[in-house]
């Protein structure tokens, strides 16, 4: 039998007296109980299989520190050894229990040495730590654990075959690529890793590392090992632990966080698996204990001691001390972590002074040396003769590096790993409400192009390259459509780099920022038309169930429109790099202008939005009647609204060009406010803004129209029991919520003001959460009282129609005067025209009595109360939803002037309880903020529904101490967001207290 440490000097190729032992000061390895030794065999990260040599009464502690030992390894508490047991479970090796306890056929079981906890930051201070994390990476990836998207799927294979086999060389890369398996369709995505591959120039296998985690730790699935369970209606799940707290999966998709501050106590019983939470105030219909049913008994034991060891790994400073026995009974498990805390594995290395000792890395040219910290952002420098070949792959050609090829230095400074932001966690911050947990979102900056990983910190990448990184984010069905994603700081682990120390400097003037918007909200406009002209004719295309006179309609009015913006686009963006200095022409300041553009453009406008304004009617009807006349076309349409990149409802897209002469017009005034008489641009913009004006002022009738109609048919997805809703002479007026009195008590309703009817509907359990009508009112005759004192209701009022009188009551004072003002002007409107008003035709079973009405209110508050609903579709983000949870209301002219009020641009974002400030691009329309990791990705991340929010400026005492903040507030809910000038300030102000107020 070979000694371990023989292994260890034969593997390292070391002399024996470099070896180094890993214990704290003073520590020695526990002397070996006596009794016979038994061989243990353990498989390494790198595949490697060693044999050990332990005492049968040895705890399981000995095995742990030989296999430590034998690495070299000082943050050894980040790793574990895990067995398959004889139910053929993987289980953790306990490392206070005898080993051959646990292991009943030592000589049939091979113990893996593999990451237990998986580090959320870059508090990994030691090189071998780092590249162990990477072996599990690479294994997980493999292995299909570490699911992702092809973009950060083929950068982490680029990493691995950087830190395998150094500099991109075409022959060999390919050769590597052809005879190593590191992910399941690496085939079709060669092309990309080795496009990645090349701007890998110079980096070494310890920075190879770096990056590798860095992106990893972004990923969805990074460290999560999920277990099986169902919820209490037997709906199939998911559950894991990480260092926020414990994760609920449907599929692969994350769809809650617990976090640890809100988990009050964690239990089984027999196969259930509990969660109690701390209770929430400010959350109404809130549930304490969640409850799961997990495979067996034993399934769930293994997952609440993962859950007791990570929570006492991330969260406590120190091993928590073992409970004191009982004297005659005892109650619960014994069971405790065992080990280090990250803080006292953090604290001991930097505390300690290790003798840095070579290690070889499978399948790498470079022997590794010393210890790469992010903190130091240094590389160890090699000596040629310290470099070796592996020879177990294909061959490869040594190579080394000159100082002055390293692409890490940029004028005459080395960037290392500091120059990426580092995190700090935050274990402490909350859940909010109904929001669910998913990781942070942040983005670089545009001189600086960056891949975001799922969401998070940016990770930075060579000239050129705009990955689209995917992030599947969907609206979970057991809190409100309106959750979102992005707003969660259960994670608690976010940038704290300071923005305002690389930020690029830019022109100062309010006429570049003018500029700047108009170069932001077109990039946004080109993406809506790619909408249709892109993405919905594909999809549709591949099904052919687009009528060929429908999709001639499309092609001849907006692929000219989408073609001519892609140029006028492009032009923008050149004379935006001129004004910032990216060419010598700002030197001369011909370019320090934009209205000539938009002069020289302006009859290109005028010529292809003339046959669009023309024919836009015969677009939306085409399509509506198509609809109806085909289902397969219908339920293609609604498939397409709910995919990610369709983020408003599909004849809102078909809108965007009339909105765009709008926003010309209002840019162009205010150019010209602020331009003196004397400015070289002023003639240019004056004149653009007349010949732009002339056309919205045609357009204005022809807008007005268009909005109607497109709102009744949006309406019409959302409401069940009408047979037709959008007939000539119906105008919307308002929507919201009210609660009408029915029996003894009050019930909430959705109100639908029309220009003929009163429509009040009850939230349906369909598949679309679709409202259904429960009853309607005739404006013509209606009376309206206020009835406050009558019915002892705060912002009650009663309508009175011709066969019926309904009571209803407002969220507050403000929201019955809206109401009752709209109510009274579209029944005078009526009345003028002398014609009584038929009713909405309704399928005579949608038509409920008051006894049927109140079985209904049971049923639907029987099913809130389920602790996870069904997946709601993307209707279930619709205004009419929004209006729903958050119990107000919204007319058509709100609609009109948020039509106005529309803007895109780069924000910072920080959560009330966190330090760090993160880069998002952020779309304001239709009354809410769409959050994107950059401009060019095709579909938003998350969003959040603006109705309800208040809108201000942060206090002193809120210690923000940044300039240009603005907060938005609604309930327990806080975000700050930060802008990069004065006038973008006053503009996100101006549009977001558009839908705030």
């Amino acid at each position: 039998m070979v000694d371990p440490a023989d292994r260890a000097v034969e593997r390292l190729a070391i002399p024996e007296s470099l070896g180094v032992s890993a214990l704290e000061p003073g520590q020695r390895l526990p002397s070996t109980p006596p009794g016979r030794q038994v061989s243990i065999r353990v498989q390494l990260l790198d595949d490697v299989t060693e044999v050990f040599d332990i005492s049968q009464r040895a705890p399981a502690k000995a095995l742990f520190d030989l296999v430590c030992v034998h690495l070299n390894l000082a943050e050894r508490d980040y790793f574990g050894l895990q067995y398959q047991n004889s139910r053929r479970m993987m289980v953790w090796l306990d490392l206070l229990k005898p080993t051959l306890k646990q292991i009943r056929r030592p000589k049939n079981t091979i113990l893996r040495f593999v990451v237990k906890f998986f580090s959320p930051d870059t508090q990994l201070l030691e090189e071998l730590t780092r590249y162990l994390f990477a072996l599990q990476i690479k294994h997980d990836l493999a292995c299909g654990r570490l699911t992702c998207n092809d973009t950060s799927a083929a950068l982490l294979v680029s990493h691995i075959v950087q830190s395998e086999i150094g500099d991109f060389d075409e022959v060999q890369s390919f050769q590597h690529l052809l005879h190593n398996k590191y992910m399941p369709n690496q085939d079709a995505l060669m092309d990309k890793i080795t496009e990645y591959h090349r701007k890998h120039v110079g980096q070494t296998p310890a920075e190879s590392d770096h990056q590798l985690l860095e992106i990893s730790r972004r990923l969805e699935m990074y460290g999560v090992r999920l277990h099986p369970a169902k919820d209490r209606e037997g709906t199939k799940l998911s559950l894991a632990v990480s260092h926020i707290g414990l994760l609920l999966f449907q599929g692969d998709t994350r769809i809650n966080t617990f976090n640890w501050s809100k988990v009050r106590k964690l239990s089984f019983k027999r196969k259930r698996f509990l969660i109690k939470l701390r209770p929430d105030l400010n959350q109404s219909g809130y549930q304490d204990t969640l409850e799961f049913a997990m495979g067996s008994r034993d399934c769930s034991k293994i997952f609440w001691k993962i859950c007791v060891e990570y929570h006492a790994f991330f969260r406590l400073f120190e091993e928590p001390k073992p409970k004191p026995k009982a004297v005659l009974f005892t109650r619960g498990s014994s069971f405790r972590f065992s080990g280090r805390t990250q803080k006292q594995v953090s604290d001991y290395v930097k505390d300690s002074e290790f003798q840095k000792v070579p290690f070889e890395r499978k399948h790498s040219k470079k022997v590794s040396c010393g210890s790469l910290t992010p903190q130091d952002g240094k590389t160890s420098t090699l000596p040629p003769e310290t470099v070796s070949v592996d020879q177990t792959d294909s061959p490869l050609r040594s190579t080394l590096q000159a100082p002055g090829d390293d692409p890490t230095v940029t004028n005459g400074h080395q960037a290392g790993p500091e120059a990426l932001p580092s995190s700090t966690s935050h274990p402490e911050q909350q859940i909010s409400g109904v929001i669910s947990g998913i990781s942070d979102l942040s983005d670089s900056t545009l001189a600086n192009p960056s891949v975001v990983v799922n969401g998070q910190k940016p990770f930075p990448l060579g000239p050129g390259q705009s990955p689209n990184v995917h992030q599947p984010s969907p609206f979970n069905a057991h809190s409100s459509p309106l959750s979102s994603p992005l707003f969660t700081d259960a994670g608690g682990y976010v940038r704290t780099d300071d923005e305002d120390e690389v930020r690029r400097k830019f022109p100062t003037d309010k006429a570049y920022f003018i500029a700047k918007e108009l170069l932001t909200t077109e990039r946004t406009f080109q993406k809506d038309l790619a909408v249709i002209t892109v993405s919905f004719q594909a999809v549709l295309g591949k099904e052919e169930v687009l009528p060929d006179s429908v999709r001639t309609l499309i092609n001849t009015n907006y692929d000219p429109v989408y073609q001519f913006h892609q140029a006028f686009l492009k032009e923008v963006e050149q004379r935006l790099q001129q004004w910032e200095g990216r060419s010598n022409a700002h030197i001369k300041g011909d370019d320090q202008r934009v209205g000539d553009v938009l002069l020289k453009n302006v009859q290109g406008i005028k010529q292809q939005l003339t046959p669009l304004l023309q024919h836009h009617g015969e677009v939306l009807v085409a399509l509506d009647r198509s609809c109806r006349a085909s289902q397969r076309l219908e339920e293609a349409c609604r498939e397409f609204e709910q995919q990610k990149v369709c983020y408003l409802s599909l004849n809102m897209f078909l809108l965007r060009p009339l909105h765009r002469l709008l926003h010309y017009k209002l840019i162009l005034e205010r150019l010209c406010k602020h331009y003196p008489p004397t400015h070289q641009d002023f003639r240019d913009s004056r004149a653009a803004l007349a010949d732009i004006s002339e056309m919205v002022l045609q357009l204005q009738g022809t807008m007005t129209k268009m909005e109607n109609i497109q709102k009744l048919l949006e309406l019409k997805k959302d409401l069940t029991g009408f047979r037709d809703l959008a007939v000539p002479g119906r105008e919307f007026i308002r929507l919201g919520c009210l609660s009408k009195l029915s029996g003894k008590r009050l019930q909430q309703r959705m109100f639908f003001l029309f220009s003929d009817s009163l429509v009040y509907t009850s939230r349906g359990m369909t598949a679309d959460n679709q409202f259904k009508v429960q009853g309607q009112l005739p404006l013509y005759g209606m009376t309206i009282r206020e009835s406050e004192d009558e019915w002892g209701l705060p912002h009650c009022f009663t309508l009175f129609g011709q066969r019926q009188s309904v009571v209803v009551a407002a969220s507050c004072l403000s929201e019955m005067v809206k109401w009752m003002e709209d109510i009274r002007m579209a029944v005078d409107l009526v009345e003028q025209s002398n014609r009584p008003t038929d009713l909405l035709s309704t399928s005579q079973s949608d038509r409920k009595s008051p006894e049927e009405e109140e079985e209904e209110e049971e049923e639907e508050l029987s099913a809130s109360r389920s602790s996870l609903e069904r997946q709601a579709a993307q209707r279930g983000n619709s205004m009419v939803h929004i209006c729903w949870h958050r119990n107000t209301s919204v007319s058509m002219v709100d609609f009109s002037v948020a039509v106005e009020n529309q803007l895109s641009g780069n924000l910072l974002r920080k959560f009330k309880n966190s330090n760090g400030w993160q880069k998002l691009w952020v779309v304001y329309t239709n009354f809410s903020l769409f959050f994107y990791k950059s401009h060019q990705d095709d579909h938003p991340l998350a969003s959040l529904p603006l109705l309800g929010y208040s809108l201000t400026v942060p206090a002193e005492t809120e210690n923000i101490q940044k300039d240009y903040v603005f907060k938005l507030h609604f309930k327990s809910h806080v975000y700050y967001f930060r802008s990069e000038s004065q006038y973008t300030f006053q503009r996100w102000m101006e549009v977001i207290r558009s839908a705030t107020c």
